[in-house]
């Protein structure tokens, strides 16, 4: 019986005023603080099991989040919903009863990270990093490989086609191997590409390689004496971080710098490296996501997706209904449970910012790159190019961040042997 549980090691930390309701709320400042207030208690209370006091939580949380409201009233949407399924988990048939009539997630994907290429500037911006710095560091290259570790988006390569095949020392042979776990993705791509280098005159061979990062061998790449060799990872490589943190708990001493070893992302850098690459292209969002407790992850996760929102808000302006912005909105709420409700192996988001990385590349004989001689005035023209307010591009340890209003979201880096 509930009634000779213990009482619970966390305490509801926010009560209402006296004779107060949460429908009184209309101030949009008041209802966001209120809001956070229910989220980070309903987190403590989701952590220590305290289901009659999270499920409260999520019950006042309700009356105030929306996915058609304002920023803070969407994204408390998508945390409170996140919440909910990390304690509907614990009735394992449950849970799947509710997720019958989920879409896969590749299929999820593949309507949503198109649209956020289109309608925000973070993956236009790394695409137009990489392309500029590839260009510079393959002049004189006669046969070059590029390795896709899994993005797939032919806005990445049509452009990039387009730059080798007027390079003022003639065209290269250009060899593209593109990974993906999603068959479909390879099969759209593939002749896209090929189309294209026919029509540009550019001697090309494309390569799709049906399979995971965890998956990946050298042998399957095909990578051959005399290739200029480099490889890009699109907001990917983080999923390798996954594992069993019941293991990391018990064995707290397996850190190097205050950074969780990861032997399976060790292993795979370690291995890229021995093919002696000419450059390796990092994109991955500038937060801490890698957290054992739920708590502390749960305030990175609100901290940085507060900032997504405010973006993509900004984006769409006043129109809260709009279908595209559910639908991209929709795609951060599946990161968002992701990081909450999941643990363990299941837990794939495990963003970590580029200070980490550049330990766990450095581990594994990496060194970094500077990508550009005079990113400061590139940088600002193509802020401008793009006709956005809000957005920045910054050096930082020789990497460049990619900022909504000086708050960094994406780290684009180039690595060498």
């Amino acid at each position: 019986m509930m009634s000779s549980s213990p009482k619970p090691e966390v305490t509801l930390s926010l009560a209402l005023s006296p004779g107060s309701t949460l429908q009184e709320v209309v101030k949009p400042q008041e209802r966001g603080v209120r809001l956070i207030q229910l989220l980070l208690t309903c987190a403590k209370h989701a952590s220590s099991s305290n289901l009659h006091r999270a499920d409260e939580c999520l019950r006042q949380i309700s009356l105030l989040a929306s996915v058609s409201g304002d920023s803070m009233q969407r994204l408390s949407a998508w945390f409170a919903s996140a919440l909910a399924v990390r304690l509907v988990k614990r009735w394992p048939g449950l849970h799947k009863v509710l997720n019958y009539t989920q879409l896969p997630k590749q299929d999820q994907l593949g309507q949503a990270q198109p649209l956020f290429g289109r309608v925000c500037p973070y993956l236009g911006f790394s695409y137009a990093i990489i392309s500029r710095t590839l260009i510079k560091a393959m002049t004189g290259e006669r046969v070059i490989h590029l390795v896709d570790l899994g993005s797939g988006d032919a806005n990445l390569w049509i452009p990039l086609l387009r730059s080798f095949s007027c390079l003022l020392d003639g065209q290269p042979h250009l060899k593209v191997t593109c990974m993906n776990a999603n068959k479909a993705i390879l099969e759209e791509l593939g002749p896209r590409l090929v189309k294209e280098a026919e029509a540009l005159g550019l001697p090309f061979q494309f390569a799709p390689l049906n399979v995971s990062l965890r998956e990946l061998t050298l042998d399957k790449l095909g990578v051959k004496s005399g290739e200029a060799l480099a490889f890009i990872s699109i907001l990917n490589l983080h999923s390798l971080l996954a594992e069993d943190d019941s293991v990391d708990a018990h064995f707290s001493h397996n850190k190097t710098n205050g950074i969780k070893d990861s032997k399976q992302m060790f292993r795979f850098l370690s291995t890229i490296r021995s093919s002696s690459p000419k450059l390796f292209f990092l994109v991955e969002k500038e937060a801490d996501h890698n957290l054992n407790k739920l708590v502390d992850r749960f305030v990175e996760g609100l901290h940085y997706y507060s900032a997504v929102f405010d973006s993509v808000g900004a984006t769409f302006g006043g129109n809260t209904s709009s279908r595209e912005r559910l639908v991209l909105e929709e795609m951060f709420g599946k990161e968002i449970e992701n990081i909450v409700a999941c643990e363990g192996v299941e837990r794939e988001e495990r963003h970590e910012r580029y200070g980490r990385w550049m330990v766990r590349f450095g581990q594994a004989g990496f060194k970094p790159v500077m990508m550009w001689h005079e990113s400061t005035e590139d940088a600002k023209q193509m802020v401008e190019a793009c006709g956005r307010n809000g957005y920045k591009i910054v050096n930082e340890r020789a990497s460049l961040m990619i900022c909504w209003h000086d708050r960094p979201l994406y780290a684009v880096s180039a690595w060498t042997c």
